[in-house]
């Protein structure tokens, strides 16, 4: 699949998730397949102002190229200052999806979605800024199931130059209540003429099947991926076999860049969902809280004799 100037190697890709896909998951998620991953979004704001945790978003490997940031704001001339910023990315995207009521009351996220002329001015300066590497824009549906706008939005994205879109089945109002409205997604396809991802409730292979028959160029994952990163493979139907060696790799990756505490705090919310489903997780669960170094959460793995079980 081609996103503006971008070629990538299949159509499974993973959303970026605030507070989730870290350089260490992002790793995971491609080495198992996934086309193309995301950093956290990133606020414009915070970039012009050189904040610390912004730059801790942007960490990146040699083994996720092509790379892509997601970014967030609502100004203009600042969004686009974030795009001259970040020369080491190969895809900007535009939040226009967050539907979180601290980001909307703040005008941004799917606010955004309720201005197109805006829409259209906080693109095109971003395609300007970004010469010549690929502008994509995530949004959702609309902000309520009265006010579906996503075809109005979608088209001034395509007219500012956005080199593809994603679209997130749901209104704002549903945040992640509900089912993804896939008919709306393959609409959307239909009235634009760039590369259209479709996201939402994509967690297995017949699901990802049905996205491409709704007409979805590729499929954008985000909850279904968040402690199963071999969910890439399972979608393209590739044969996988994850054990608990994965976690002790997750915190290996993230040893590299960043402090203890750091790590500790980040891993304790993987680790869980790594362990979702499997019995009597509740106590190993307790552990995990109650840790408070590197080698405590790897002591976990030893201890449950996660190493030989399937997760």
């Amino acid at each position: 699949m081609r996103i503006g100037n971008v070629e990538i190697n299949g159509n499974t890709l993973l959303a970026p998730i605030a507070g989730w896909t870290d350089v260490a998951f992002r790793l995971l998620a491609r080495r198992f397949g996934a086309s193309l991953t995301y950093t956290e979004m990133v606020s414009a704001k915070g970039l012009m102002y050189g904040s610390d945790k912004t730059e801790d978003l942007l960490v990146t490997l040699d083994d996720e190229k092509p790379c892509a940031v997601q970014i967030f704001g609502k100004e203009a001339n600042i969004m686009a200052d974030a795009v001259k910023r970040l020369t080491k990315f190969d895809v900007i995207d535009i939040n226009m999806g967050c539907p979180v009521p601290k980001i909307n009351k703040n005008g941004e996220g799917c606010a955004l979605m309720a201005d197109p002329k805006l829409v259209y001015k906080i693109v095109n300066a971003c395609v300007k800024a970004a010469d010549k590497r690929a502008v994509t824009v995530k949004m959702r549906t609309g902000l309520s199931e009265d006010k579906i706008n996503v075809f109005e939005v979608a088209r001034a994205c395509e007219d500012a130059g956005a080199a593809a879109i994603t679209v997130h089945g749901r209104t704002r109002e549903q945040m992640y209540s509900g089912r993804a409205d896939w008919d709306i997604i393959g609409k959307v396809k239909a009235s634009v003429n760039v590369v259209v991802i479709g996201n939402g409730d994509i967690e297995t292979r017949e699901d990802y099947l049905t996205a491409l028959r709704y007409g979805a160029d590729g499929v954008m994952i985000a909850r279904g991926a968040l402690g199963r990163p071999q969910i890439f493979s399972e979608l393209i139907g590739a044969p996988v076999t994850v054990r608990g060696d994965i976690i002790l790799e997750h915190i290996d990756i993230m040893s590299k860049y960043f402090n203890e505490r750091y790590v500790v705090g980040n891993m304790k919310k993987h680790f869980a969902r790594y362990i979702k489903g499997m019995r009597d997780n509740r106590f190993i669960k307790e552990r995990i809280y109650s840790s408070d170094t590197i080698d405590e959460l790897k002591e976990i793995v030893y201890e449950f004799d996660l190493i030989d079980k399937k997760l």
